[in-house]
């Protein structure tokens, strides 16, 4: 089994060439959590197969480090498009994932989304976590977001258990939670850090998570647009609004940057 480790904005993946091989779509999936064990694996906060479904056509197949399969990563999906840029030679494409069909244009480590509306938007809320309440509001981008504005003196250095994962599971999200996105507007961009569906801890970006805050963000009108966010890996990431936000579709940029390639040890899979 050969892979490559890319990164979104330090949000890691093991991507998997189902062209090369497509016998990976059925074996995959039960070897994901191995795979990406921080300890015993090659490290991950997800995996992604990548099976080509026509000219300039990918289609998605990913997981999130625990096993669970998810429609949508949007820092996955631009890692995709890097490794199909540099694998099969296609600049611009169009990925089938379980959300959309999302366009993406590479231009050497830069990788462009082109984002559909989200599919729901509700209004602002209180919600009460940990014996704090918190001003959020609730986006689904492919994948449940919660987005939460604080201000935090120390925001890159503030724990963020146990207020995230009682967010994650409130009751109020429904059945299967969201991710946990707090912002604070810094100047003329937005810091953000995310707490993650299963990976059920902190990542150093979620990338549709912070299409949400973008979106939420912009309009708040906390900063101009093409929104910057800064994630906690120090990536810059730009979400370009394409219409009246945050219910509009809009454009992600970032970079997705290669680390490493291999193959799987058979020790490890067997």
């Amino acid at each position: 089994m050969n892979f490559a480790k890319l990164h979104g904005a330090g949000n890691d993946f093991l991507v998997f060439d189902g062209r090369a091989d497509p016998s990976l779509e059925s074996t995959l999936p039960a070897l994901v959590s191995r795979l990406c064990h921080r300890r015993f694996g090659m490290g991950a906060d997800g995996v992604l197969l990548l099976l080509a479904a026509g000219e300039a056509s990918v289609r998605v197949a990913y997981w999130n480090s625990d096993g669970s399969e998810a429609a949508f990563c949007a820092n996955g999906t631009r890692c995709a498009a890097r490794f199909a840029a540099e694998r099969w030679g296609w600049r611009e494409m169009v990925l089938a994932t379980g959300y959309a069909a999302i366009p993406a244009t590479v231009d050497g480590e830069q990788v462009s989304l082109r984002l559909p509306a989200p599919s729901e938007v509700r209004p602002w809320r209180e919600l009460v976590a940990a014996g704090s309440t918190f001003a959020c509001r609730y986006l689904v981008v492919g994948v449940p977001q919660l987005v939460v504005r604080v201000e935090w003196p120390d925001f890159w250095q503030r724990a963020l258990a146990p207020s995230a994962p009682a967010l994650r599971g409130h009751p109020a999200l429904g059945e299967g939670g969201a991710n946990v996105n707090f912002v604070q507007p810094a100047g003329d961009e937005i810091w953000v850090r995310s707490w993650e569906r299963g990976v059920e801890g902190e990542t150093l970006s979620c990338g549709s998570g912070d299409v949400a805050t973008a979106l939420v963000a912009a309009a708040e009108a906390w900063v101009a647009a093409p929104v910057a966010v800064r994630t906690a890996s120090e990536r810059l990431l730009l979400v370009q609004p394409d219409g009246a936000p945050p219910g509009c579709p809009s454009r992600l940029k970032g970079p997705a940057e290669w680390v490493a390639e291999g193959s799987v040890s058979p020790d490890l899979v067997r």
